[in-house]
């Protein structure tokens, strides 16, 4: 592989505009080559003050230039299969933003087609993982020193959501990355998914019951519940309680200096997830570019996609029946293990 990544960036939406800043100004061994939306003006915009970047309408053609030689995924997810399928034809590293496809029966394609490259290409964009509060409680669980996991408890908040976001979208689109914290904790995988919909807020919007409360459990039976409250009101809030045989260990909450002054106390809470992972987001695409150098990936794989995939849809069907809904997964390929 080369020296330097030549990165197309498929998307230059909210979260792909924020990653070609990212690529461009801060991380190492990695430069801009292309950008691709279907909105060509809002490509051209993206790629203003980028030496050398062109801005494209198509897909086929960045991945066709001979200039670029990974890809970065930044599309809504529907859009994401056709675009993995060419570019692991061509070979390429790729970084894909969750998820890897909307459904487990297309990333299982995925899956499938990448085992038979027979090598790891795709990292899924899980950029929790490279938090350093989630990689220090990764850390304590994994050596031990507090003994055991037993359990979990997550709070996953945001102020409010955007025109459009339906009941299942708080399942696919924002307790996701609680299904992938638990795996990544745990190193196991889940093995059923409960949803109880309790007491709603006003400030839901119609056909969206807000908060729900999602219930876990993982292969060695560890339970984890998330608190999904997605019009919360007063910030973006991502925390999780860890309860161990031997302490108790929290991550996230509120951020800042806590400060006690004049009869009142308090700290900050962050407005949005920018904000609150934008370090992770650095961490997660030099890791991927550092390991695409060397010919591997550097963090989630395709195979974390289809898992937290094929979780979304058994916590959407325990939405709509409020039962414990088994997590359906074939056996994991041997590239994988």
């Amino acid at each position: 592989m080369t020296e330097t990544l030549r990165v197309a960036v498929i998307g230059a939406g909210r979260m792909g505009a924020d990653h070609i800043q990212r690529l461009h100004q801060r991380i190492n061994g990695a430069e801009v080559a292309a950008v691709v939306d279907v909105d060509l003006a809002r490509a051209q915009a993206a790629i203003e003050g980028i030496p050398g970047a062109v801005a494209l309408a198509d897909a086929d053609e960045a991945l066709n230039n001979g200039d670029v030689n990974a890809v970065l995924i930044a599309t809504p997810g529907f859009l994401h299969e056709d675009i993995l399928y060419k570019a692991l034809a061509k070979d390429f590293p790729i970084l894909c933003e969750k998820p890897l496809t909307p459904d487990a029966e297309s990333a299982w394609k995925i899956v499938e087609a990448e085992e038979k490259l027979g090598r790891k290409r795709i990292q899924v964009g899980f950029m929790r993982r490279f938090d350093a509060e989630y990689a220090a409680l990764g850390g304590i669980i994994r050596n031990g020193e507090l003994g055991e996991l037993l359990m979990l408890h997550h709070q996953h908040r945001n102020p409010t959501t955007p025109a459009g976001f339906t009941n299942e979208m708080l399942i696919n689109d924002s307790v996701v990355h609680e299904f992938d914290a638990i795996r990544f904790f745990t190193g196991e995988e889940i093995t059923s998914v409960q949803v109880r919909l309790g007491k709603a807020t006003k400030n839901a919007p119609a056909g969206q019951h807000d908060p729900q409360h999602v219930l876990v459990e993982t292969e060695s039976g560890v339970l984890a519940d998330v608190e999904i409250y997605v019009n919360a009101k007063f910030g973006y809030e991502v925390a999780t309680q860890a309860s161990l045989e031997d302490g108790i260990v929290n991550i996230g909450g509120d951020k800042g200096p806590y400060t006690r002054s004049a009869g009142r106390w308090g700290g900050n809470v962050t407005p949005g997830f920018e904000e609150r992972f934008g370090a992770a987001y650095d961490v997660e695409i030099q890791s991927w570019v550092d390991a695409a150098v060397r010919g591997e990936i550097g963090g989630p794989t395709a195979w974390d996609g289809y898992a937290t995939a094929a979780c979304c849809e058994a916590g959407v069907e325990a939405q709509k029946n409020g039962e414990k809904v088994a997590v359906k997964l074939n056996a994991k390929p041997a590239l994988y293990s």
